[in-house]
Order: C-alpha cells, then sequence, then structure tokens
C-alpha cells in the first residue's frame, strides 16, 4: 500500500519505513535451523510472534487496526507475493495490470481503476516476481524476459522485464473466480439464447470438433469452462495448456502443461509436441487451452484422426 500516516513515536516514519525495518529485524532474528523443523501454519504462527514482538518493541503506539495491518503485510512479504496478496485476495478483481512498481490498474465489474497498492522498487517488484515463477519451475531474467507462469490459486501471469519493458517490470494477472459459471450464469448474463446454449449442448454430446475464438478478455476460458460439463462422464479428456487454467469437473482427466527452454536453452516442450503425443494416449476428447503457433496444424489433424 502506499505511505500513509500512523500513529509512532517516530514521526518521521511512515507506516512503509516501519514495516521495512521490522521485516529487516525479523530475517536477522530467524533461527533458520529451526524454521527447518516447522512447516504450513506452524511456521506461520511461529513468524507472526516474532513479528508480534517486534511491533511491540520497535513501535509500541501503534494501535490494534495499525497492528494487525502490520503483522499482517511483513507475513505476506514472507510468505507470499506481498503487495499482491491483498489484490489477489479480493474477490471483486478479475484483472491485475502492473506498470512498474508505482503503477498498478486493476478491472473491476468490467472497468479498469487505478489500485493504492505499490511496491518499493523495480527491485521489489522483480523479487515478488521471482518468488512466483520459481515456483513453477521458471525463470525470468535479462537472457529470457518473457514469461507465463501461473498462481498457486490458477491465476494465469505474464510478465516482461526489462530491458525489453522500458518503465520496470510489467506484471498481467488474469485471475479464475473458485466457482466457475455454469450454463444458468451466461444465460442469466446474457451472453447467448437458450437456443444457442442448446445448439452448443448439442455439438459437444455429438461430438462435434469446435473452435471458441474472440478477443482478449471476451470470455473464451469461461465458455470453453463452461462447455466441458457437457463431456460425458466417462470420457477421457486430456488438456493441453501454456499455463494451466482450464476448471474442467470430470473424473477422468489429465492435464498436460508446455514447458519452456532451460537456461542453456534446451528442453523446451511445446504446444505440439503435447498434441502429438496426446494421440496416443487413448483420448475420448483433446483440449487445447490456445492454438497461437505450430500447434494450429496439429489440433486440425487431431481433429480429422474422428
Amino acid at each position: 500500500m502506499a505511505a500513509t500516516g500512523f500513529s509512532h513515536a517516530d514521526s518521521n516514519m511512515t507506516f512503509d519505513d516501519l514495516k521495512r525495518l521490522i521485516h529487516g529485524k525479523l530475517v536477522e532474528k530467524l533461527d533458520l535451523s529451526r524454521v527447518g523443523d516447522l512447516e504450513g501454519d506452524s511456521l506461520r504462527r511461529e513468524i507472526r510472534l516474532v513479528i508480534e514482538h517486534l511491533c511491540d518493541t520497535e513501535n509500541p503506539l501503534l494501535n490494534r487496526s495499525e497492528r494487525e495491518r502490520l503483522i499482517e503485510e511483513i507475513l505476506d512479504e514472507t510468505f507470499g507475493f506481498g503487495p499482491l496478496e491483498l489484490l489477489l485476495k479480493d474477490q471483486d478483481i478479475a484483472d491485475i495490470m502492473i506498470n512498474g512498481p508505482k503503477h498498478v490498474f486493476v478491472e473491476k465489474n468490467g472497468r479498469i481503476e487505478r489500485s493504492s497498492v505499490v511496491f518499493r522498487d523495480n527491485q521489489h517488484l522483480l523479487q515478488i516476481l521471482d518468488r512466483i515463477v520459481s515456483k513453477v519451475g521458471r525463470r525470468v531474467d535479462e537472457t529470457s524476459p518473457l514469461v507465463d507462469a501461473r498462481l498457486p490459486d490458477g491465476s494465469r501471469l505474464n510478465a516482461v522485464i526489462p530491458p525489453l519493458a522500458l518503465d520496470g517490470p510489467s506484471l498481467t494477472i488474469r485471475k479464475f473466480g473458485s466457482n466457475p459459471l455454469g450454463l444458468e450464469d451466461l444465460l442469466r448474463f446474457g451472453a447467448f439464447t437458450p437456443e444457442i446454449a442448446m445448439l452448443l449442448e448439442g455439438a459437444i454430446k455429438a461430438r462435434i470438433n469446435t473452435i471458441i475464438s474472440g478477443g482478449t478478455g471476451s470470455g473464451k476460458t469461461t465458455l470453453l469452462n463452461t462447455l466441458s460439463g457437457f463431456i460425458q462422464s466417462d470420457h477421457r479428456v486430456i488438456t493441453i495448456e501454456d499455463a494451466a487454467e482450464l476448471q474442467l469437473q470430470q473424473e477422468h482427466i489429465l492435464r498436460l502443461e508446455t514447458r519452456p527452454p532451460n537456461i542453456e536453452g534446451r528442453g523446451a516442450i511445446s504446444a505440439t509436441d503435447l498434441v502429438k503425443n496426446a494421440l496416443r494416449m487413448r483420448p475420448d476428447r483433446i483440449i487445447i487451452g490456445e492454438c497461437r503457433g505450430g500447434e494450429s496444424l496439429d489440433m486440425l489433424q487431431a481433429m480429422n484422426t474422428g
């Protein structure tokens, strides 16, 4: 969050200054040998106790709400994705767009607005980005300044860093709700008519090859998730994606994800490779999350196999 005034002993210290001070002292105080023996909730509770003690030591004048906010933000910085956590937890936000550390925008209810959330500097934003992509085996640096990844909650991330991004690291996060929209929801929103819904349902049940196309943010993935509900429960479904985001409900489903090259430029597994391999895995259905390259030809060939 942006720096704000609050009650404190040092009138020249902002909330963010105090947060950085306590976070730095937390790192100094951590007993790494002891931390290694703790996991999950136990580790978070242990760290919280240390932060609470530091808050009382460094600034006993904090009121209850300031103290709790400070503790939560330091925990987010330690265990999560720092300032991003606040935006990721907001169920009303559909997209997060970061154009450098001080320019953060979100999409709420179809409208883009500026957020009060900021990062300290480029390095802080890069640290958070590296934490995100390292969790899914990806990397981002000057030799590989573009990256696609997914967050633990399924949200999709695209990032571009300098020298390609001139104003600092750029992140775009597309969030996905934990409860996918159903056909009734789309009908209620006026996405299509009942007649079109019946046509689409019939096409999926009849195993007719289907392509969903549309502009960015037009609801392609939402529609695909909805239509997948018409796939027979005993069908073997294989999905192929660059960053897994589909939320299919079938029991017999195999999810495949592409892999970028390693630091030596080797080991990449493309969507084309996965489409070819999926044909050998006895699929009843193959779903490709996005076609943007050579996999389009393989997809068409797969359609012709019946």
